[in-house]
């Protein structure tokens, strides 16, 4: 068949720049299929998306891909390292990926692949520049970045792993040689609105811009900078009151859930080690907000980011175990939703790989698999939807994951 490009997106929400990234990528790639994996109702940053994960499906499926794949959340709330894996092994696994194409800031793709070639084969005198710089009480990421630059000693690779794009991009290409992929990857320039940027350049604006402006109901600065179809599925959802801004929303519970739970119990959640137990379940104690409590956690080593994951693995139940598993683990096709060329794909995909996994209906699944583990990771799916919902602020929308049908275009 024709080629078919791969995304790895988070759509939190589908702006301008998505749509940008998309007609660039297919113009470049010379793709005319496009499959989307996509994170549900939590994010990679530690924080919730603004709209569940259907609409996110329905704005990418109407700007312009044609399949969307979940990135089961297991893997969408993980480090930056476990994130990429999970979807380049999602994205392998369907067999007829030709190109993966992603955004960064720094988009020259030699650069951005003798960093990952590095992290990959771990050399001895970069593991020893890293155990240095990690010795000094500063956060992993920071500590990675020093030694990558001393490991290198050349100017241009400044201010290379400080950006986020930078180092999800990087992440992918270590796993694209990790798993021996046959998929290209292509990287493209991240331009006029940079992550967390509150600033409007032209008619972009970044997806952390949109959710504030969300907050200050400044609806028409929104409607200048996202396609018509996504701000009109934002609003649908805004005026239905069925958003959830950001992870402050489960303050109460994720509060009730560390005083309830002892430093033993939180040792068994990811990214808990050196003793953080103590200073979380202190926190916990002594505050109630979650500003405060994370302000009291956050430290040199311990960056925001990590500490909302942190709370995100607590929130919903993901272990250390968990997280274990699903590195050894090629994840489920979970769709989301398809258009006409989108079901072209499934059909292709099942002649490429009939062994493959795909996950259409809860119910269907979780009542005639036999595979214990992929039970296990969708039953986390089914559970951070419906801790998800408990924020909105209309009737109840429980087991969505159950009644919610695939979006068809």
């Amino acid at each position: 068949m024709s080629k078919v490009l791969g995304i790895i997106a988070e759509y939190n929400p589908f702006h301008n720049g998505h749509a940008l990234h998309l007609a660039k990528s297919k113009e470049e790639t010379g793709t005319e299929f496009s499959i989307c994996i996509m994170s549900g109702n939590f994010v990679q940053r530690g924080n919730t998306s603004i709209v569940n994960k259907w609409i996110k499906a329905e704005m990418a499926l109407k700007n312009g891909i044609d399949l969307v794949l979940e990135l089961p959340t297991v893997y969408s709330i993980s480090s930056a390292e476990n994130f990429a894996e999970g979807a380049i092994k999602l994205l392998n696994s369907l067999k007829i990926v030709d190109t993966v194409s992603f955004g960064s800031e720094n988009s020259d793709i030699d650069v951005l692949n003798r960093i990952s070639g590095i992290l990959y084969e771990e050399p001895k005198q970069y593991i020893e520049l890293l155990n240095s710089e990690l010795k000094k009480g500063i956060s992993f990421p920071k500590a990675r970045e020093n030694a990558i630059l001393l490991y290198l000693n050349d100017p241009k690779y400044f201010n290379i792993l400080n950006q986020p794009n930078n180092t999800l991009a990087i992440e992918y290409l270590k796993a694209l040689k990790k798993y021996k992929s046959h998929i290209k990857p292509f990287s493209i320039k991240r331009e006029k609105a940079f992550y967390n940027s509150n600033c409007i350049v032209d008619e972009y604006a970044s997806a952390t811009a949109i959710r504030n402006m969300v907050i200050n109901k400044q609806y028409g600065d929104i409607r200048k900078v996202m396609p018509i179809d996504s701000y009109n599925l934002l609003m649908q959802e805004i005026e239905n009151k069925r958003y959830v801004l950001d992870i402050s929303q489960f303050e109460k519970e994720i509060l009730y859930a560390l005083r309830r739970l002892s430093t033993f119990d939180l040792k068994k959640y990811p990214e808990i080690n050196e003793g953080l137990e103590n200073t979380i379940k202190n926190a916990a104690n002594s505050c109630n907000t979650l500003p405060e409590l994370i302000n009291i956690i956050k430290s040199k080593r311990y960056t925001q980011t990590r500490i909302q994951r942190i709370l995100l693995y607590i929130l919903l139940d993901i272990t250390k175990k968990d997280m274990y598993i699903s590195r050894k683990t090629i994840p489920y096709a979970r769709v989301l939703g398809y258009n006409q060329k989108g079901k072209e794909l499934i059909s292709e995909i099942y002649k490429a790989n009939p062994k493959i996994t795909f996950v259409t209906s809860v119910k269907t699944f979780l009542d005639s698999s036999s595979h214990k583990i992929y039970k296990e990771m969708l039953n986390k799916d089914i559970l951070a939807t419906n801790i998800y919902t408990l924020a909105y602020q209309n009737d109840s929308w429980a087991n969505l994951d159950y009644t919610q049908r695939i979006i068809t275009l």
